[in-house]
């Protein structure tokens, strides 16, 4: 890091700075008038020795000329039988155009490089190699208005609803964002991450986001269905609803009201023409009940309340408003509820519990850890706490090797390797056998609420079952959460 500032070090651009971590790499063109200088130095030495009569080159203009002129055979040298181009005195892949685009390549002292592939020095993860990174962005390089979200036609997306006043306190979106960007997750699987809210309080938590990669903001407000049509609410794999507002000491019952509004607002709206999806569905009475089988293909929920989506909650008393339907009696406990089963509310006391849980069993922590920060190590950990956030590293291979760690996975009893577990087999049996053949650690069940109905009444909700009894009865709908091992994805890709 610190040669790296040292190599972007600008008098123009940098001499005011006294944070030496804001020194970055300039939009100024002192790298390529070095190069030409170097040529207008190697040209007038040529010149004066062609010349009949010049005098002969001191020890001084010999001893700057050599290594001047040998800055150019060595930067772009190729090999003596021209197969393959060489940088900086070592072999190197690319391409000859990437070459003399007339920037100067940043590598790293000779010494340390013999192991070192120059064609890797792209920084694509941050420097302990465990989440994806991309170099800072201005905020206004990644806002878009409710035209340009409705063109991008956005699938398979996370969508954040923030409600915030310009002065609210930061809630800390990058520990949001950051487990969806877990390096063990390949690129092309990183979900985009659409923000709706305020844009003036985003500017203050943009500094924590600005090196993780996809990610998009919409100046709106989360309880705008135009807002939510534009960002395609509809086709997205997760909605989340958040509040940064201060709540009221007045009636902790309002605490949460624009969450919840923005909750039953969503799943208040219609998507598409819903004539022309019930038709297409076949009878049209079981349409309601095919509207939640993700077996059926479409383009997506007709009705807002099969948008997938969890609600942020300050008071847990307030879970009873999530659902119109649910029959729960209000004073029941919040993990008792129906919303909080089937993973649409989250309270804020519930790390509280997660805190006591760590404190007791320390070794909790570290399956804590993997289920809700995607990893971290104690070095991150560190550069986090002292404020640097994240920054931007070489991909040699232990760095890497950070990739190389389990992930959380939601593997389907309907078809696939584990389909004929599905079939009135026990927990017991799938369990061993995901673990010995797969390498899968199950922990949990994710079953459909009305699993037995078969009438218009059913849902689609479903709800967890955290580490079954051995004897419990599977179901070909029932979902399995797996700890997947890193060696044994590409296997149990499909």
């Amino acid at each position: 890091e610190e040669v790296k500032r040292a190599w972007f070090y600008c008098k123009a651009c940098h001499e005011d700075v006294k944070d030496e971590n804001l020194i970055k790499k300039c939009k100024c063109k002192h790298l390529m008038t070095f190069r030409k200088g170097v040529r207008a130095i190697q040209l007038v030495g040529k010149t004066m020795a062609n010349k009949t009569g010049a005098t002969p080159a001191t020890p001084f203009s010999a001893a700057l000329s050599k290594p001047l002129l040998n800055i150019k055979n060595s930067v772009m040298a190729k090999e003596e039988n021209g197969s393959k181009p060489v940088m900086n005195g070592r072999p190197t892949n690319k391409p000859a155009d990437q070459q003399k685009n007339g920037k100067m390549e940043v590598g790293i002292a000779d010494d340390q490089a013999k192991d070192f592939d120059f064609a890797k020095t792209e920084m694509k993860y941050d420097s302990t190699g465990m989440f994806h990174w991309t170099p800072a962005r201005s905020i206004e390089d990644c806002i878009l208005d409710r035209n340009q979200a409705a063109m991008t036609v956005l699938n398979g997306h996370v969508v954040v609803c923030l409600f915030a006043d310009p002065d609210s306190p930061l809630i800390g979106l990058r520990n949001l964002v950051m487990p969806l960007r877990a390096s063990n997750f390949h690129y092309h699987e990183l979900k985009h991450v659409v923000i709706v809210g305020a844009v003036d309080y985003l500017r203050r938590e943009w500094k924590t986001l600005q090196n993780l990669p996809k990610i998009s903001v919409l100046n709106g407000s989360p309880l705008s269905r135009a807002d939510l049509r534009a960002v395609n609410v509809n086709l997205c794999d997760m909605c989340v609803i958040l509040s940064a507002k201060v709540p009221s000491n007045d009636d902790p019952t309002l605490a949460d009201k624009e969450a919840i509004l923005a909750s039953l607002n969503i799943k208040a709206m219609t998507f598409g023409d819903i004539i022309t999806n019930i038709e297409s569905m076949g009878d049209s009475k079981d349409a309601l009940n095919n509207m939640g089988d993700t077996t059926v293909k479409r383009p997506g929920p007709i009705y807002g309340t099969n948008v997938p989506m969890i609600t942020e909650l300050v008071n847990d008393s307030n879970v009873q408003f999530l659902d119109q339907d649910d029959d729960d009696d209000p004073d029941t406990e919040l993990y008792l509820t129906q919303p909080f089963a089937c993973g649409t509310a989250f309270a804020v006391s519930v790390l509280d519990s997660l805190m006591s849980t760590t404190y007791f069993n320390q070794n909790a922590l570290t399956l804590i850890r993997s289920l809700i920060t995607g990893g971290a190590t104690p070095e991150l950990e560190i550069i986090l706490a002292e404020g640097a956030g994240l920054r931007g590293g070489y991909s040699t291979p232990d760095t890497l090797s950070h990739r190389d760690r389990c992930r959380v996975g939601q593997i389907s009893l309907s078809d696939g390797p584990l389909a004929t577990f599905g079939e009135g087999r026990k927990y017991q049996d799938l369990f061993v056998a995901s673990l010995r053949n797969y390498g899968m650690l199950c922990i949990g069940l994710y079953r459909l609420r009305d699993a037995a109905l078969t009438t218009v009444d059913a849902t689609s909700k479903r709800y967890v079952i955290t580490n079954p009894p051995f004897d419990f009865g599977l179901l070909p709908t029932d979902q399995v959460f797996v700890f997947i091992h890193w060696n044994k994805r590409q296997s149990t890709s499909q």
